[in-house]
């Protein structure tokens, strides 16, 4: 609780101790007006006092006047109890929404405390602490155990265990050694380490992650313009109305003696108290922005950062999702899928693919040099060198090597595409259909096989699809700028429901500008890249999502929504967050609108008591306040 919430709740109670004192006391002793009155001024002296600041401002219909207004009235017929008991019940409810959205900020504090607040950083052989935009690219910077990383780079020295889950929301702690990337906003656990910058503070991720944290709450839902709009209308409305109330019956029963009888002048003026008592559009004005901040934090603390409250609505009605290939369906990285060898054995037919590829650090050939670790179960430094007498790269072919046999004779390798087996004119070549990279091998001109590489599918795809099924996405689609039937081949693995291949960044973007088109008006179509190369795509989306957050500044600069690591099932994670968000919103919109008509209608025709409206305006408040609390206690479902 904050020094301004105990003052208050120290006010509240002072308040409701006289208010007690002049209920025992009212019509027994003449001093009950006294302690009615400094009850009054415990609770609210500070209400008249906004509500005049405000005026002066030019912002006249606020709820300040309309408690003033109020209260002053029910003070001036007399109803004094009314009138201590609704500012005392407004106050309560005000303190019970501050702290309420203080509660809902937490999640956010707690990822805002990743800003570092120093950098140990070495400079003339000796350790200096310094703010972390004194550091520049390339200096050395110290971690010690339970420090957090300050600034992005490169490990140079050390091992240890890293906490990341205020950037990912993943307890798991990772561990982090020598030559490994680490990101700023990490928390070191265990091991010393020497870190070599690579980016300014200014450019890190931290930086960016807390400047798009800090920019979210200024992107509003449709849902919170709705509401300003309709506050902004319907407060003077009400003042209006209740004007109309204290004034118009009454001069009617002057000119018509017989129109409701029995009601004078201070009936009709408490009624019009009352009011605007129950009009104050306290729930809705709190609890509808109170529950989009609950929704991104709760998003947050899963590790999902949300660009702002509109981009989480629209996660909420999503019909199409569109994935780029590469990156975010798979990994990137290259894996032999198969071999199939045909005058020699397979163990053979990898071990002479690993004697021409050893020199290289294409991922094809890194590829097969662990396959050959791993059908051999010896490490690629156990390649006999001294056997490889030359080998040479055939520009849009493939390699050529020559090596040395056991025999002792010398012979030409040959690794690569079809069009290097018809120009050293292989005999016996049989073509392979497979999806993939097909890699041919050839000894002088005996054929041996063929090696077929293929990228891999992300572990955490298959849940991804099933749970957006789950969710009732209508349209899963992948846009890639590889081959059609490598494109085909991955999406019938993971059953999507069209694919396109051979595009380039502008092909994408027109693609996606046709689907756009073909969803439904009150749905929306998210595209899922690894922000990298996806910019214009992710711009051009409805809600622009971006894997790999924590290694890609184009991610956290294009997209609107940003998994921290690496997980598409996250997308799933934001759906469900989105949807209970969003029906919490218009459970607080439905009920506190229906109930205030309700209690207006009663109050207007003396049905109900300024109880009645206390209970319309305080009571409706709260009960909407708790509701918009529970969008902040949401967590990631595992399936």
């Amino acid at each position: 609780m904050t020094k301004k919430q105990k003052k208050m709740t120290i006010r509240l109670i002072i308040s409701a101790v006289f208010l007690i004192g002049g209920v025992i006391t009212e019509g027994l002793h003449p001093i009950d007006w006294l302690l009615f009155a400094v009850s009054y001024l415990a609770a609210g002296y500070d209400i008249p006092m906004k509500a005049w600041k405000n005026i002066r401002n030019g912002q006249v219909f606020d709820e300040n006047f309309l408690m003033t207004i109020a209260t002053f009235g029910a003070i001036g017929i007399g109803e004094l109890e009314e009138a201590v008991a609704v500012m005392l019940f407004y106050q309560v409810g005000e303190l019970f929404s501050d702290y309420a959205v203080n509660r809902s900020r937490k999640s956010i504090s707690d990822l805002m405390d990743i800003n570092p607040e120093y950098a140990n950083v070495v400079r003339e052989g000796k350790e200096q602490q310094v703010e972390p935009d004194e550091v520049e690219i390339g200096e050395t910077i110290i971690v010690k155990p339970g420090e957090k990383v300050p600034l992005d780079g490169v490990i140079v020295k050390g091992t240890s265990s890293l906490d990341t889950s205020a950037l990912t929301g993943e307890s798991m702690p990772v561990e982090a050694a020598k030559g490994q990337n680490i990101v700023s906003g990490s928390i070191n656990l265990s091991g010393l380490l020497e870190i070599q910058v690579t980016r300014l503070y200014d450019d890190s991720t931290v930086a960016k992650i807390l400047e798009l944290v800090e920019n979210a709450s200024s992107r509003k839902a449709k849902a919170e313009n709705f509401i300003t709009r309709f506050a902004r209308v319907y407060t003077p409305i009400v003042v209006a109305l209740a004007l109309i109330l204290a004034l118009v019956p009454p001069i009617i029963q002057l000119l018509v003696p017989s129109f409701a009888p029995g009601q004078g002048w201070s009936a009709w003026i408490y009624r019009a108290c009352s009011f605007l008592v129950v009009s104050c559009p306290c729930a809705l004005v709190i609890s509808v922005p109170l529950s989009f901040f609950g929704g991104l934090g709760a998003a947050s603390k899963n590790g999902i950062l949300i660009k702002g409250s509109n981009y989480l609505e629209a996660m909420g009605t999503l019909d199409t999702v569109v994935f780029d290939k590469t990156g975010t369906l798979t990994t990137g990285k290259f894996r032999v899928a198969d071999a199939k060898p045909v005058s020699v054995s397979r163990l053979e037919l990898l071990t002479l693919a690993a004697y021409g590829e050893c020199h290289s650090n294409h991922p094809i050939a890194l590829s097969v040099l662990e396959a050959y670790e791993k059908e051999s179960g010896k490490n690629r430094e156990a390649i006999e060198q001294s056997r490889i007498l030359s080998v040479e790269e055939l520009a849009g072919q493939g390699i050529h090597g020559v090596i040395a046999e056991d025999n002792g004779t010398f012979a030409d390798l040959y690794i690569g595409n079809e069009r290097l087996m018809e120009e050293r004119k292989v005999e016996g070549v049989l073509r392979e259909k497979a999806i993939g990279t097909t890699l041919y091998l050839a000894r002088n001109q005996e054929f041996l096989g063929t090696i077929v590489i293929s990228d891999t599918v992300r572990k955490d795809v298959p849940k991804a699809i099933n749970g957006l099924r789950r969710e009732n996405v209508q349209n899963l689609v992948m846009l890639t700028g590889d081959k059609e039937e490598v494109g085909k081949a991955v999406a019938q693995e993971l059953k999507l429901d069209r694919v396109y291949g051979n595009l380039l960044p502008g092909d994408k973007v027109r693609k996606v500008e046709e689907l756009i088109k073909e969803k439904p008006q009150d749905k929306t179509l998210a595209f899922v890249g690894d922000g990298i190369n996806d910019a214009p795509v992710l711009a051009r989306a409805d809600v622009g999502i971006a894997m790999g957050g924590i290694g890609s500044d184009a991610a956290v600069e294009a997209a609107d929504v940003v998994i921290m690591n690496d997980e598409p099932s996250k997308i799933v994670d934001c759906i469900r967050i989105a949807r209970k968000t969003v029906g919490i919103v218009k459970q607080n919109i439905v009920f506190a609108i229906g109930v205030k008509i309700l209690v207006l209608v009663l109050v207007a025709f003396g049905k109900a008591s300024m109880w009645a409206a206390v209970f319309g305006d305080v009571g409706v408040s709260v009960l909407a306040i708790l509701n918009a609390i529970r969008a902040t206690f949401q967590t990631s479902k595992k399936d």
